[in-house]
């Protein structure tokens, strides 16, 4: 079994990752493709689950892996030891065509870096460690760079280099 090709959306807080993740979403979808997406919260102690609902108070009394099921989803919710790292949780999503992550900032070979004039006009990432600039300002580096709302140009180069 291989993993599908993995592209991380980086950038600083606020410069419109999840608003560009939106549109490659829908651009991949346009397409046919199958899209998983991860998203990195770099702090423990989140909660996906509804205070008082059900597979809330299962958890709450002590239950390790919470899986609530229906008709047309599935959403699984497990506590862990350590951190998976974002190929492992990667090995696990068989489903899709392609897996797109917001953050993973140090662990992602593929990332597309969000610059937004308003946030700042200097990257984060190093310029060999980029697949991709999507900016709103001349960024000296020589990777290609993206108008904010070209996710057909994006999704593009992604098919061309990782599909």
């Amino acid at each position: 079994m291989s993993i599908a090709p993995v592209v991380s959306v980086v950038g600083r807080s606020k410069c419109g990752k999840t608003t560009l993740l939106e549109k490659l979403i829908r651009e991949l979808k346009r397409r046919g493709y199958r899209v998983g997406t991860v998203k990195h919260h770099s702090h423990p102690g989140f909660e996906v689950d509804q205070p008082g609902k059900d597979t809330w108070r299962h958890a709450q009394a002590g239950s390790d892996h919470v899986v609530i099921a229906a008709p047309d989803k599935v959403a699984s919710i497990r506590r862990v030891a350590r951190e998976p790292g974002l190929y492992e949780i990667a090995a696990t999503m068989d489903d899709v065509d392609v897996i797109l992550t917001e953050g993973y900032l140090r662990t992602s070979k593929h990332k597309i870096e969000v610059v937004r004039a308003a946030r700042s006009t200097e990257p984060i990432c190093a310029e060999d460690e980029l697949l991709a600039l999507a900016a709103d300002v001349p960024v000296p580096y020589d990777v290609p760079r993206f108008d904010l709302d070209d996710a057909p140009g994006l999704v593009d180069l992604i098919e061309e280099r990782l599909m």
